[in-house]
């Protein structure tokens, strides 16, 4: 079988949408039916792949939309507020490190001051480090990747729950491997595997106060995160061992996110789905 993408590398983490060939497919299949109409939704990382079509297809539902960035994805950022403005919506581009606790309560700060509420927390941003040795993995790269991957969520829902009222709505992104394992992306897939169970927890504790949380596990999406983690020969060959023999594209996934956040999940909290090419899964 031929292979699924060409050949390509990014030198550095965060990887640029700008920078891959083909890019991602960020719009969405749908026209819009006001789903999510006045609400406002926060996403971090959301300039670029998943993030990004998530943004877009939210924006088409009638939501404002605040993303956050590094400042390496700035140039993104710029072109996911104008597809955001583009479908009608308002848009919020913040810059700054999820890993650190003041940066989110800030973030969360000026979406508030900016539109006057938040309803919707999309947990998205996230690092991975391959190392095929569990002896390679340094303290320091254990720590990044803990503090962006795990860390960086509950900074940024610690800051967003004062906010949040009976009907809102939190989505974290997980992944495939915190099912399947990954024998490259330990430290990563454990962290896709806290955040499981945070969803799962927080989804307990918040029942009460009717705000829903689930997750998402998507599979091999073609993002940034792809060319700026693995050398060229491995990303052409990136999403072809699922059984659909191909990687997904964002605006596969976004629907999945959009669902979570309005009232058609209305009895789901504490779940997660799975648009991953196939790949049956437990949980």
């Amino acid at each position: 079988m031929a292979a699924t993408l060409p050949a390509q590398q990014q030198d550095r983490q965060p990887g640029l949408e700008s920078e891959m060939h083909p890019e991602p497919d960020h719009a969405p299949r749908y026209p819009g039916a006001g789903r999510l109409q006045g609400q406002v939704a926060l996403i971090s990382g959301g300039d670029s792949g998943i993030g990004r079509a998530v943004a877009v297809a939210m924006a088409r539902e009638g939501a404002s939309v605040a993303i956050l960035h590094t400042d390496r994805e700035a140039g993104d950022a710029i072109d996911t507020i104008e597809l955001i403005e583009a479908e009608g919506g308002q848009g919020l581009a913040l810059a700054g490190d999820i890993g650190d606790e003041a940066f989110c309560a800030e973030a969360v700060r000026a979406t508030v001051e900016r539109f006057g509420r938040l309803d919707v927390l999309v947990n998205n941003a996230a690092e991975q480090h391959p190392q095929d040795d569990l002896t390679a993995i340094d303290a320091a790269q254990l720590e990044r990747t803990f503090r962006t991957n795990v860390f960086g969520y509950f900074f940024l829902t610690k800051a967003a729950l004062p906010h949040l009222k009976e009907g809102a709505a939190i989505i974290n992104t997980t992944s495939v491997t915190a099912y399947k394992g990954s024998g490259h992306l330990i430290d990563y897939a454990a962290t896709r595997g806290a955040i499981v169970a945070f969803t799962r927890s927080l989804a307990d504790s918040l029942a009460e106060r009717g705000i829903r949380v689930n997750g998402v596990a998507p599979g091999p999406i073609w993002t940034p995160l792809i060319p700026a983690s693995f050398p060229p020969d491995r990303v052409a060959e990136h999403g072809k061992a699922t059984p659909m023999g191909r990687p997904g594209q964002p605006n596969e996934v976004a629907p999945c996110y959009v669902f979570l956040a309005c009232r058609d999940s209305s009895y789901m909290s504490g779940q997660v789905l799975h648009p991953n090419g196939g790949t049956p899964v437990n949980g």
